[in-house]
């Protein structure tokens, strides 16, 4: 094909619905720890392998393992056609769509073309299709799913697409999980809408199990639902023991079930019993990072009672045992950072909390400059980045001023969270220990000005930032703010009645 032919064929690929178009293709993606968690699914998630073996595919051709990413789709085709005979058409479009473009990879052409032409005929049978595309429940469900076992921030994405999924067929189990399972992750978020009022993912858990009794991970994580109320409040502890007690039963050796069973004895007080269930786990995928992040914070947990509430005896073996504690912890929280540079600011925060409170304060101020480069991730996670480096400098490292730019930062993402609240609290706080101090403090003058800024209220603003340059004149950032004010005021009052 001549370079004409090669970019006809880029425009149709753009048009498919597979991994390639649907999945932002982040430079900041930890591709080795989506690989393994996608391989540890393959190799215990017996139902839907297909979908796991296409997305693995995506990320071998992403990695340039496009050998290895034809493979993975012959995988998923051979699934499909064993498994799904009677919806095959329905179900090979993603996996067809993704042949297409990893071909286009390699620069095989006419193969690229082939699969188009294989989608073109399937889609004629739907009247609502595209040449090559059909917006169907199999292909929102699929995408559902590749966004959710992405980053945060596409979750919201992901949500929508298991809702137009589940409106043409609401009794699909693996859509109603998808919903289920998005619904509990954006209620863990404090800005959210789904974390504002009663938990939706109980109602939807259930429906979970209504569609299949036997399905023990969403036995356990409606457990873990039942049992904490996103605001923390206690709602039934007694029914969640039950239903994890039968999901143990029932797979009594699939590590999801372990994870999630782990982290609700551990929440309920039963560390020991937590940490059993996360070695057992450990032993079947033990490059596990949610595993090895769950056994931190359960070592975590045994080294703050043991700070609480210290051991009889002589004070060295007191000081030894809390020693190991703390290098177990630190241990599994590296394990568990060691592929996600990007993907889960919540443990590199425990980890550069576990080394400012053992006192390796530039390694903790390594993880938190880290941290703070981060763009592309959830308005919640900047947040508490801000508040977690502010806290930091203020507690750790003595530095008031380091801290206010940090606390700053958190309080300029405009989002709505508790992360936001906190910082605000600790802003003002020092800035009213500030001007306690010296009354014409400008740092301190400036955040007033910054905060009445925030909320509306201009001339007060105005005052604070005229009061601040007079002690600091040059500052560019109050001269902005007051331009930026005055400049409103004026737009305002210029506007006719």
């Amino acid at each position: 094909m001549g370079n004409a032919q090669e970019d006809l064929l880029k425009v149709k690929l753009d048009w498919l619905q597979c991994h390639f178009t649907w999945i932002p293709q982040r430079e900041n993606s930890d591709l080795n720890d989506l690989r393994q968690r996608l391989q540890d699914s393959i190799d215990f998630g017996v139902k839907y392998k297909a979908r796991s073996y296409n997305h693995l595919a995506f990320v071998n051709c992403l990695q340039g393992i496009c050998e290895g990413a034809i493979q993975n789709l012959k995988e998923a085709e051979k699934f499909l056609r064993e498994n799904h005979e009677d919806e095959f058409d329905k179900r090979i479009i993603v996996t067809y769509g993704n042949y297409a473009w990893v071909y286009y990879h390699m620069g095989q052409l006419t193969e690229a073309q082939s699969y188009l032409d294989k989608l073109e005929r399937i889609c004629q049978q739907f009247p609502e299709a595209s040449r090559y595309s059909a917006l169907i429940p199999e292909v929102y469900g699929e995408k559902g799913w590749s966004l959710l076992n992405c980053n945060s921030q596409d979750y919201e994405d992901a949500m929508e697409c298991f809702k137009k999924a589940l409106v043409e067929e609401p009794d699909n189990t693996d859509w109603n999980v998808g919903y289920a399972t998005v619904l509990s992750r954006l209620e863990q978020f404090s800005g959210t809408a789904q974390n504002q009022g009663p938990s939706e993912s109980v109602r939807q858990w259930r429906r979970v199990l209504e569609l299949d009794p036997d399905d023990s991970v969403a036995m356990v994580l409606l457990a873990l639902k039942l049992r904490f109320h996103q605001n923390g409040e206690i709602l039934n502890s007694v029914d969640g023991m039950e239903l994890v007690e039968k999901a143990l039963q029932k797979s009594p050796d699939l590590p999801y079930v372990l994870r999630y069973a782990a982290r609700f004895y551990r929440e309920a007080g039963d560390v020991e019993k937590a940490m059993e269930l996360l070695k057992r786990g450990l032993e079947i995928t033990p490059h596990s990072n949610f595993l090895h992040h769950q056994l931190g914070r359960c070592y975590r947990v045994k080294f703050d009672q043991l700070t609480k509430f210290p051991a009889q005896g002589p004070r060295n073996a007191a000081l030894q045992q809390k020693a190991q504690l703390m290098k177990l912890c630190k241990y599994h929280f590296q394990k568990a950072t060691e592929n996600r540079q990007y993907t889960s600011v919540k443990l590199h925060l425990d980890l550069a909390d576990i080394y400012s409170l053992n006192g390796e304060h530039r390694k903790a101020k390594e993880v938190y400059s880290h941290l703070l480069t981060l763009e592309d991730i959830r308005p919640e996670n900047k947040q508490a980045i801000c508040l977690q480096a502010g806290l930091f400098e203020l507690n750790h490292m003595k530095s008031e001023s380091n801290a206010i730019t940090h606390f700053l930062k958190g309080i300029k993402v405009n989002y709505d969270s508790i992360q936001q609240k906190r910082c605000r609290e600790n802003l003002e706080t020092i800035a009213i220990r500030w001007r306690r101090r010296n009354p014409r403090e400008s740092k301190a003058l400036g955040v007033f000005g910054f905060l009445h800024q925030l909320d509306g209220e201009r001339c007060e603003a105005i005052k604070y930032f005229e009061k601040a340059l007079e002690s600091d004149p040059d500052n560019e950032e109050y001269l902005s703010a007051l331009c930026e004010l005055r400049l409103s005021i004026k737009a305002d009052n210029d506007i006719p009645n």
